[in-house]
């Protein structure tokens, strides 16, 4: 039996799941071996080797969630900050939602993993989050999903309602173009020209008035134009305006590798920027810092500053 084709969409899973990539690739790898173990009572009159695979994964991240707190971003936690100049520091002991690196694996097209999406979904509780994926995003039956979970048909239908009534906040994904979208490129370009160049108006030009800015494992976020800018003045003070950007998807969406100049004359990797676009302007930046995170995204370290 050969489950590796089913790799990539049981990582998305798992993702979606418990919003971590490492957590989620090590959890497929738990899912496979268990299947290896148990492919002598795989019965296929019962269910396809897909359906079954999905029902080792569920089990394992049920198990995976027990006792766990949930993953967030900064803007989960507490209300926006006031001050720019506010102290930058990280807290190690949240368990912080990460992204999901889209060219590790070959999928179809990520509406679904957008970060909101995925913040919201850690806020329900495990078995409304697996019933809300694998019925709504994967399109398992009622039945197929019952028999995942062990549970009746009934059970699964009242579970949805929940979860479905638990997320009426999440906005509306249709405003949200693809990255490939000719609009939210050309923005996405003013964007990155923009902080190249160091043009804190020009980048401000570019955002929704109530656009947030977060920084994950900095507990720290903004929201707004202003805040925004006056964050960004800091940066390039603090950090210089020799900046270089470095164009990718995260999550289906626009994002951005941004390397900082550095004393040895070429530029390092200092963080990943995943864009929100909405009816021509970046309503979001999530900017990841964590080294591990970046890891997961397979950018060079450094890069020259020619």
């Amino acid at each position: 039996m050969d489950f590796e084709p089913y790799r990539g969409e049981l990582v998305a899973y798992c993702y979606r799941m418990l919003g971590s990539f490492h957590e989620a690739e090590d959890l497929v790898q738990e899912t496979m071996l268990r299947a290896w173990k148990a492919r002598d009572r795989y019965d296929p009159s019962r269910a396809s080797v897909r359906t079954w695979l999905y029902r080792i994964a569920t089990n394992v991240c049920l198990t995976a969630l027990e006792g766990r707190a949930r993953r967030p971003l900064p803007s989960g936690l507490g209300v926006p900050g006031e001050d720019p100049g506010t102290p930058l520091v990280p807290a190690a002991d949240i368990p912080w939602l990460q992204p999901f690196p889209d060219t590790r694996y070959d999928m179809e097209a990520r509406a679904d993993m957008r970060l909101a999406l995925v913040v919201a979904l850690q806020t329900l509780p495990a078995r409304q989050r697996a019933v809300l994926v694998l019925r709504e995003v994967l399109q398992f039956s009622a039945v197929e999903v019952a028999e995942q979970l062990d549970t009746t048909v009934p059970a699964v239908n009242s579970t949805l309602q929940r979860a479905r009534a638990a997320l009426t906040d999440v906005g509306d994904e249709d405003a949200i173009v693809e990255p490939e979208d000719p609009g939210a490129r050309e923005v996405v370009d003013r964007y990155l020209r923009a902080f190249e160049a160091a043009d804190v108006p020009a980048l401000v030009r570019l955002l929704a008035d109530a656009v947030v800015l977060e920084m994950p494992p900095v507990p720290l976020w903004f929201s707004g134009a202003g805040h925004y800018g006056a964050f960004m003045r800091r940066v390039f003070e603090l950090r210089g305006t020799d900046w270089a950007l470095r164009r990718l998807t995260a999550n289906g969406q626009p994002a951005l590798a941004a390397y900082a100049a550095a004393p040895e004359g070429d530029r390092r990797l200092h963080s990943l920027q995943v864009l929100t676009v909405t009816d021509g302007r970046v309503t979001r930046n999530v900017v990841f810092t964590d080294p591990q995170v970046l890891d997961t995204f397979d950018l060079p370290r450094r890069i020259s500053a020619n």
